[in-house]
């Protein structure tokens, strides 16, 4: 004979297993540590500053101010 399965825990326990898979895909793709975020921040305004000190002349919006 075969084993008496409970169907709800069964359910329940897949359920799980898929929120946790999902759980896992999303810290891959979007979990980076405050130090990281930082990090990346810091290069980026570095590299605007490098870019904006570069200009030969300023942006238009710039030019009228009013």
């Amino acid at each position: 004979m075969a084993d008496v399965v409970n169907l709800n825990k069964f359910r329940k326990r897949k359920a799980k297993a898929e929120r946790e898979q999902r759980a896992e895909t999303n810290r891959r793709l979007h979990g980076r540590s405050q130090a990281e975020r930082q990090r990346d921040a810091l290069q980026k305004k570095q590299l605007s500053t490098l870019l904006e000190g570069k200009r030969l002349q300023k942006a238009p919006s710039e030019e009228d101010d009013g």
